[in-house]
């Protein structure tokens, strides 16, 4: 079960305005890209529930998690099904986030009170996930759906609405002050800030440091906006 309330893995969500994804068959390989945005200040990560024996991946790497670095909150996205978010939850997963909006993973995950973040394209959706118990739904991808504008065109007639975006947005000032500027509550990003270069050679210094300064550009807006 999971080793934090919902609320408080909502607010470091909040609070660090960055969630990594990122999955690989290869638990070290998962431990280090870990164990790198850990170290430049990511204490939230999801871990895509994607490829043959994800869940096992995802185990190993749980384990080691709570002996390694007991603050990080490890979640599972890409848990399209009950079932799924089930497994996931059995073996620890401090979240879970899902492509769509699926009232019976609503109904499993606040059952355990896990908390859930669904996709949504719409704001009829949002405003339905919001009534299962969404804290923060996720708009995936994120430019696909309208971008910057669609956050900003919600946020006007339902400000209490917390959003994640995914897909679209990049490591970068620029992307990141189009995004929190239209009032996102933080952003998740995967190959662009896990790129296939710092993989494949192990970039795991230049990965902290990707992510130490996105961090802190965030910060810097959120400043400035106050």
């Amino acid at each position: 079960m999971s080793r934090f309330r919902r609320i408080n893995v909502a607010l470091a969500m909040e609070e660090t305005g960055l969630v990594p994804l990122f999955r690989h068959p290869d638990v070290q390989v998962c431990r280090e890209v870990i164990a790198a945005c850990h170290a430049g200040g990511a204490r939230v990560f999801e871990f895509t529930n994607r490829g043959d024996f994800a869940h096992e991946v995802f185990a190993e790497v749980m384990k080691w998690v709570r002996t390694t670095l007991p603050d990080m909150m490890i979640g599972a996205g890409s848990v399209s099904d009950a079932p799924t978010a089930a497994i996931f939850m059995q073996m620890g997963a401090d979240f879970i986030v899902a492509p769509s909006l699926n009232p019976e993973v609503a109904r499993i995950c606040n059952r355990r009170k896990v908390l859930w973040i669904p996709g949504c394209g719409t704001v009829t959706e949002i405003s339905q996930a919001e009534e299962l118990g969404a804290e923060i739904v996720k708009i995936f991808p994120g430019n696909a759906i309208g971008g910057p504008s669609f956050v900003k065109a919600v946020k006007g007639p339902c400000p209490w609405t917390s959003i994640m975006p995914t897909g679209g947005v990049e490591p970068s000032a620029e992307s990141l002050e189009k995004w929190f500027a239209a009032g996102v509550t933080c952003v998740g990003m995967g190959s662009a800030l896990i790129t296939d270069r710092i993989v494949s050679t192990a970039g795991w210094k230049e990965l902290t440091a990707t992510v130490s300064k996105s961090i802190e550009i965030i910060k810097r807006i959120r400043s400035s906006a106050s």
